[in-house]
């Protein structure tokens, strides 16, 4: 079965003052990208960088979780270090993906010039920042996910189906 790690980062959302509404939009849009069986493993954590990349460790090396998505914690606040922490339990950052969203985000808000997130790769798992609104959460994935499958590919995780009707991916063709 195909491992999908949600990890919402969250000081609030992680003690129930509340209700996680990242993870569960990651889920609902995981759901419509995704054509193929796959299993979520989701967790609420409190904004801490030591307790984030040991989550992130967790669900990569023990999880077997191919893709790990995050969200919230991407600002500029003090309290704001997903970004760090995946940096720090990456072996390769993929500078792309947060080009990517930004730019997207851009053409909705200014403000989100402000947002920090990043990917990278750690062992045979792709790890995405996201941001923490729900709306962005989905604009950003959907940006993104073309090239998700094909990264998976190429780290040697499972085969990533899409519904070609949400989100068209590209892998190139076979000579």
């Amino acid at each position: 079965m195909i491992r999908i790690g949600i990890l919402t980062v969250s000081d609030r959302a992680s003690q129930g003052i509340y209700q996680d509404l990242g993870g569960p939009a990651i889920r609902e849009c995981l759901t419509e990208i995704l054509s193929c069986p796959w299993e979520p493993v989701a967790r609420i954590i409190p904004d801490d960088q030591p307790l984030i990349e040991q989550n992130l460790r967790e669900l990569c090396d023990d999880e077997g979780c191919c893709l790990v998505v995050t969200t919230g914690g991407t600002g500029p606040a003090r309290r704001d270090v997903t970004p760090e922490a995946t940096e720090a339990v990456c072996d390769k950052i993929l500078d792309g993906f947060g080009e990517q969203m930004r730019a997207v985000s851009l053409k909705i808000v200014p403000t989100a010039i402000l947002s920090r997130q990043i990917a990278g790769i750690r062992g045979r798992s792709l790890i995405v920042n996201l941001p923490g609104k729900p709306a962005a959460i989905r604009d950003c994935l959907l940006a993104v996910f073309p090239a998700i499958p094909y990264c998976v590919d190429l780290i040697e995780g499972p085969y990533l189906a899409t519904n070609e009707t949400v989100v068209k991916t590209f892998r190139p063709k076979a000579k």
